[in-house]
């Protein structure tokens, strides 16, 4: 573990190749957040082999005081702060390359992330990605930007920064030489617009449970129907709302 986290912050700090490898730029309130998970399993070892670049930048480098403050009190009164446009500009102006890659602040007002979306980033050039915090950003700099808005669930998170890491961990997945096996990625839940099917490995019985016959009865095609028959029914119990878009485009 060890040996992982030393190799992954010698990556990040890596930026001869940066412009070859697809490219995460994250501006953080909270930098040492950074690589966290990213650093190990798949993603960590593609950081290690350089299949993806990883930069964080400390929004509270490009504040003007002493205190390093990013926010202040919200106009029109309310409870919490709100981080400055000033302070937020500053620091995207500091990243390399920020007109080739689409800027993304993860908020709970932004669209849901889904499955399509990830593909389209990851098949990009790189993200640059905004963590926000407190009651969120000046508006004034998400619309001079033009900054995607994003939300990777209907819940509250204390920053962006677990958003983030989620994001990233998506995108990093679906990159060649990643995941090693591309047909298993096509049959996860989402890509077909459906939930994936039950999964079993040996023992073929275990505590009282049978492994379902078709699935060791040889026969391929079976195997594909009773699949695709056990992702149609998890979809429409558990997922209703994608079990409609699903029966709308198989029309």
């Amino acid at each position: 573990m060890k040996n992982m986290e030393k190799l992954s912050f010698d990556v990040i700090g890596k930026t001869t190749d940066a412009n070859k490898v697809w490219s995460s730029t994250i501006l953080t309130l909270f930098p040492e957040m950074f690589p966290g998970p990213l650093g190990v399993s798949l993603a960590g070892k593609a950081l290690i082999d350089e299949i993806w670049f990883l930069e964080t930048i400390n929004i509270r480098d490009f504040t003007n005081d002493g205190y390093h403050g990013t926010d202040d009190a919200p106009f029109g009164g309310g409870a919490g702060m709100v981080m400055r446009a000033d302070v937020v500009d500053k620091a995207l102006q500091s990243v390399s390359r920020i007109r080739d890659f689409p800027i993304i602040y993860l908020t709970p007002r932004g669209r849901p992330l889904k499955q399509a979306r990830v593909r389209e980033l990851s098949d990009g050039e790189g993200v640059v990605i905004l963590c926000g915090h407190y009651e969120g950003i000046d508006n004034r700099v998400i619309e001079a930007w033009d900054m995607e808005e994003i939300s990777v669930g209907d819940f509250i998170l204390s920053g962006g920064e677990i958003a983030a890491l989620t994001l990233v961990d998506s995108c990093v997945r679906l990159l060649p030489g990643v995941a090693g096996n591309a047909a298993s990625a096509v049959e996860e839940s989402f890509e077909t617009g459906l939930l994936e099917y039950p999964h079993y490995t040996r023992p073929r019985e275990w505590n009282g449970r049978e492994v379902p016959e078709v699935l060791v009865s040889g026969h391929h095609n079976k195997v594909k129907d009773w699949r695709q028959s056990q992702s149609e029914t998890i979809t429409e119990k558990r997922r209703p709302d994608l079990w409609e878009q699903y029966n709308t485009k198989a029309m």
